[in-house]
């Protein structure tokens, strides 16, 4: 804000639910306009917001920070589950070659490349409006790259 970047939407990977609660106390206990999207990597919506609850209140009592956490905190997208957790499929091969053609960054399939693709389909459905500003967090995960090498070549 003090650059006049405006934040609206962050999207990450979500699985244990750590990275995105964790991003979710930092941006309300700054009072930051930001809506963190996690895209689900393997648990549906429901589980995966009440464990994002639990987390992000415990972080929030650890920290000393008066807050309280609820369901509504938390935004999820479990559309993107394909074929379970470690499957890659068609949307995955995509977003993994799209982002390192066009930016040379790599992404794993099991995590950066789930939540890439759901990115681009939030995208392509219109889910962000054009003066938006969408930050998409990449978390790393290079590792599992060297065991999808076939899936990857093809």
């Amino acid at each position: 804000a003090e650059r006049g970047i405006r934040l609206d939407h962050v999207i990450v990977g979500s699985s244990s639910g750590g990275t995105q609660a964790g991003m979710v106390v930092g941006a309300r206990a700054l009072a930051a306009p930001v809506q963190i999207h996690g895209i689900s990597i393997d648990l549906a919506e429901k589980t995966l917001v009440s464990n994002l609850v639990t987390l992000g209140q415990q972080t929030a009592d650890l920290l000393g920070l008066d807050l309280t956490l609820a369901d509504r905190d938390f935004t999820v997208h479990d559309a993107y589950l394909g074929g379970g957790y470690g499957v890659m499929g068609a949307a995955e091969r995509e977003a993994i070659g799209l982002l390192a053609r066009s930016e040379g960054l790599l992404a794993d399939p099991v995590y950066t490349g789930r939540a890439l693709a759901g990115l681009l389909d939030l995208i392509r459905t219109g889910r962000f409006a054009a003066d938006e500003t969408v930050v998409f967090w990449h978390t790393g995960g290079l590792p599992a790259i060297f065991a999808y090498e076939d899936a990857l070549r093809g």
